[in-house]
Formats: C-alpha cells, sequence, structure tokens
C-alpha cells in the first residue's frame, strides 16, 4: 500500500510542478533600439546630411563606448567630410572647405594621411587669397587720389559748368584723369542733341592726351529736364 501511496503523491508533485511551469508568465525582451538607430545613421550618411550622421553617431558611441562595430561608420563620415572639402575648395569657397576639413580631422585624428593633401591645397588657397588681397590693396594704394568720382561708389554724376568755359575746362581736365585712373565708362547727359559732339571731344582730346590707348566709351543721352552733365561709372575687374 504504501509504494502505491508513494507513488501517487509523486505523481501529483509532478502534476503541480508542470503546472506552474505552464502558468509562468513569458518573459519579455527589451526592445531593440541600437538597429533602428543604426539604420538611420547609414540612411543620414546615403544622403550627405553630415551634420546628423554626426550627432546620430555620437549618441550610438555614448551608448556603447569603444565599440568596435561604429569604427567603420566613423571612418565613413569622415571621408565624407573630406569629400565635401575638397568640393568646397573646387568651389573657391575656402572657409567652408576649412570647416569640412576640421571635423574630418577631429573624426579621425589618428589618421593625418587622411586630410593632408586636401590641408595642403587649403593652405595653398589662403596664400593666393592673401596674395590677391594685397595686389589689390597695392594697386589701390598705387592709384592718384579721386578728382571728382567717389571710388567705392557704382558711378559718379559731375554736374558740368556750361555758363563758364574756364571752369568747365579744368572740369573736364579732372573728369578725363580719373577716366584713365579708375577706368571709367562716360554717359554724357545734356538737355540738346546739339551739346553731346562738342563735350565728347573736348573729353576725347583730354583722355588721348593722358592715355593715347585708352579705350573711352562713351554714351549720349538726351534728357530735357536735366542740366549738362557727365556719369563716370569704374568698370568692374
Amino acid at each position: 500500500m504504501k509504494p502505491f501511496a508513494s507513488r501517487y503523491l509523486l505523481l501529483v508533485a509532478f502534476s503541480l510542478l508542470l503546472g506552474a511551469c505552464q502558468s509562468s508568465p513569458p518573459v519579455t525582451e527589451a526592445p531593440d533600439t541600437r538597429g533602428p538607430a543604426i539604420a538611420q545613421l547609414e540612411q543620414s550618411l546615403a544622403s550627405n546630411e553630415l551634420a546628423t550622421a554626426e550627432d546620430q553617431l555620437a549618441a550610438l558611441q555614448a551608448q556603447t563606448p569603444e565599440d568596435p562595430a561604429l569604427e567603420p561608420y566613423q571612418r565613413q563620415l569622415a571621408e565624407a567630410y573630406l569629400r565635401r572639402s575638397q568640393i568646397d575648395l573646387q568651389k573657391g569657397d575656402v572657409n567652408a572647405a576649412t570647416t569640412a576639413l576640421s571635423r574630418a580631422r577631429a573624426l579621425m585624428p589618428k589618421a593625418p594621411a587622411l586630410s593632408g593633401e586636401v590641408n595642403s591645397a587649403i593652405a595653398e588657397a589662403r596664400k593666393a587669397e592673401l596674395e590677391k588681397a594685397e595686389a589689390a590693396l597695392q594697386a589701390a594704394e598705387a592709384k592718384p587720389v579721386a578728382k571728382v568720382i567717389d571710388p567705392s561708389a557704382e558711378s559718379s554724376t559731375v554736374a558740368l559748368n556750361i555758363g563758364d568755359i574756364q571752369k568747365m575746362r579744368r572740369q573736364l581736365d579732372a573728369i578725363a584723369a580719373d577716366v584713365v585712373n579708375y577706368q571709367c565708362d562716360v554717359s554724357i547727359q545734356a538737355p540738346r542733341t546739339d551739346d553731346y559732339p562738342w563735350l565728347a571731344t573736348l573729353l576725347t582730346k583730354r583722355v588721348k592726351k593722358l592715355d593715347p590707348g585708352f579705350e573711352l566709351n562713351l554714351r549720349k543721352q538726351t534728357l530735357r529736364n536735366v542740366p549738362a552733365q557727365m556719369v563716370l561709372t569704374p568698370r568692374k575687374p
């Protein structure tokens, strides 16, 4: 009788244990946030959204520091910044090229060869910019002081003293000097059509005396309600 009771009790205990196991709640796995984050990083790199990609990479690195799986993305981002630096340099935007290069260096500080060629090109571009600015400054300093025009203005208008021939001649001397020194085109504006030929002749003689090879560009304008005047426009380089 005892063996039967023992087997019965063992069977009951086993049944209870089995039921307890079956009724245990399933273990809930933590959601995978890393996979979608890496997918977003890859999308940003593919669409060349480098600033966004850099922020996404920094967030991933903060979650798992020293993760070797993120190193290829870091190098890919550095190379993308390097390509952007090269493109900016080709466009002549040295400041933007320098900024992009600094980001590439920050991402890959142990790979100086990665940015060496672009760095040299930027240095040459900076040097060329400086030389150009110095040449422009020297040219500006070499020019005589303007007599009647404002060199910084797009154009300058000089009213002529038609009633005083001596004053007008001195005016034309000054106008001719500025025309030659500042490479100006001239618009002769007068209320009468007959005023243009002799005013043009007087100015042309003075310009040719100062610089026989100067190409004087004259324009005639008849304006009934405007006194005789000349508009001088420096040519753009």
